[in-house]
């Protein structure tokens, strides 16, 4: 025992109790995971304040273009003609305007492949403006948002990213919590200095948007390939046979409706098989003998209360459907509760289905409403409150890295990450968790066991490298 000589006192330093242990143990993983996740937080709310904004001032599909009310509509047979003139192709959505002072919009299939979007005047046969939607910059930062431009690898580790959120916002709380004094982990200390100030900013921000981070990851998550589309929706989506004696078809709603990294299908019904035309199956839409056309399914629409914005597919083959959808996640309106889709028999002008939101089930209507939040799309507080939220979650990230520069000796040749607690005990524990989490978010449980791994059985075996990454 090393004892001082003039007081016989024990001189070496106190061995960490167990609530420092854990503090460590904590600090050490949120460090890590901050390590992979803040490049893609970053990315995540840049290219999220560009949709906003793009949808705000120049809108997705033309809804913020203009005209002047010189008079009645023409007719739809018109403006289909008007369309078909000045993009040839086939006319495969309509897309109704918000206001009267707003373009009418078509989506077309050339020939030579793609979809171009239409936008019309609608009272004088004008075409205002024609595009390649995959093209514009709200595509771009859609892409990017999604899949990073590389397709399905992208959304993984995206996918990845978002789960290591969490583990983020857990271990951050937890190095946060306020230990008897609330004061200081509520409002920031702008008396502090240097670093500290840093790490109150950091801390206090990031304490009063973790529940909001929380809930943009796990709405973000429901979107990727493996927990989203595999998980969560294939369990979720409404079912086909509610739709009783109608006849489905192979296609699904989303490989029927969507198109490109654009979703303007209801989360809840993008797995759902789409219903088929040619039975007897159905209830009343149009009347008994009307025929069915682009202009008398509007107007079907329209006594079915679509107000305002909605869309109208065209069926693509003999068996295909008409299909009225009115949906907040396409910016059709503020209102998730009224959401709409509705599949009518190109033959009889039968109605065949008519889904609403009563109809999701809980993790549907949870999407629905998350989904349209998520976007900034349910009015003026909702694009307030996102911006605030992606303009702190930069900083958060920012700060972040400036105080592990700060802490990070110079010069040092290693991350400089918070040190290892010695002999924390329940490390099985952490396994565990990591099998759950593997079970609940299959890639980030893997990759949760696979950092404990590297960290327990591998650095521990290898001074040299050990040394690199600590």
């Amino acid at each position: 025992m090393a004892l001082s000589q003039s007081t016989g006192v024990d001189s070496r330093p106190a061995a960490p109790n167990l609530s420092q242990k854990f503090y460590f143990a904590a600090w050490r993983w949120h460090f890590y995971a901050g390590l992979y996740v803040i490049p893609f937080l970053i990315m995540l709310a840049v290219t999220g304040l560009m949709m906003m904004f793009i949808t705000q001032v120049d809108g997705r599909d033309g809804e913020t273009l203009r005209v002047s009310v010189t008079g009645a509509e023409m007719p739809i047979e018109a403006q289909m003609q008007a369309v078909l003139a000045a993009q040839p192709g086939a006319i495969v959505e309509w897309i109704a305007p918000k206001s009267a002072d707003l373009a009418t919009v078509y989506r077309i299939a050339p020939p030579q492949g793609g979809n171009r979007m239409v936008a019309l005047n609608q009272y004088t046969g004008d075409v205002l403006e024609i595009w390649d939607r995959r093209a514009g910059w709200y595509d771009w930062a859609d892409n990017m948002h999604g899949t990073l431009l590389i397709g399905e690898t992208g959304d993984r580790l995206i996918e990845i990213a978002a789960g290591l959120g969490i583990v983020l916002v857990v271990t951050g709380l937890y190095l946060w919590w306020p230990r008897g004094n609330w004061r200081a982990a509520l409002l920031p200390n702008l008396r502090a200095r240097r670093r500290a100030l840093w790490k109150n900013l950091h801390g206090v921000l990031g304490f009063w948007m973790s529940g909001l981070l929380v809930v943009f990851l796990i709405s973000g998550l429901a979107w990727t390939g493996i927990w989203g589309e595999k998980f969560v929706q294939a369990w979720s989506s409404f079912p086909a046979q509610k739709w009783d004696a109608v006849p489905t078809s192979d296609s699904t709603h989303a490989a029927h409706l969507n198109h490109g990294s654009t979703n303007d299908v209801p989360w809840a019904l993008e797995q759902t098989p789409m219903p088929m035309s040619g039975s007897t199956a159905g209830t009343q839409g149009l009347a008994p003998g009307e025929a069915v056309s682009l202009g008398s399914v509007i107007a079907l629409g329209r006594a079915l209360g679509m107000e305002g914005r909605f869309r109208v597919a065209l069926p693509r083959d003999a068996n295909g459907v008409w299909t009225l959808n009115r949906d907040s996640m396409s910016g059709d309106s503020t209102d998730p509760f009224v959401d709409r889709t509705v599949h009518v028999d190109q033959y009889t002008g039968k109605i065949l289905a008519d889904v609403r939101f009563d109809d999701y089930s809980l993790a549907g209507k949870a999407m629905a409403v998350g989904i349209p939040f998520h976007m900034g799309l349910m009015g003026l507080w909702n694009l307030v409150l996102n911006t605030l939220f992606c303009l702190s979650m930069i900083f958060v990230c920012i700060s972040g890295m400036v105080m592990w520069l700060k802490r990070r000796p110079t010069r040092a040749a290693r991350l400089a990450a918070p040190p290892m607690p010695e002999d924390l005990p329940f490390w099985k524990g952490a396994v565990l968790i990591g099998l759950f989490a593997s079970l609940a978010f299959p890639l980030v449980g893997l990759t949760l066991l696979a950092v404990l791994a590297l960290d327990v059985l591998i650095l521990s075996n290898l001074p040299r490298l050990k040394r690199v990454v600590s």
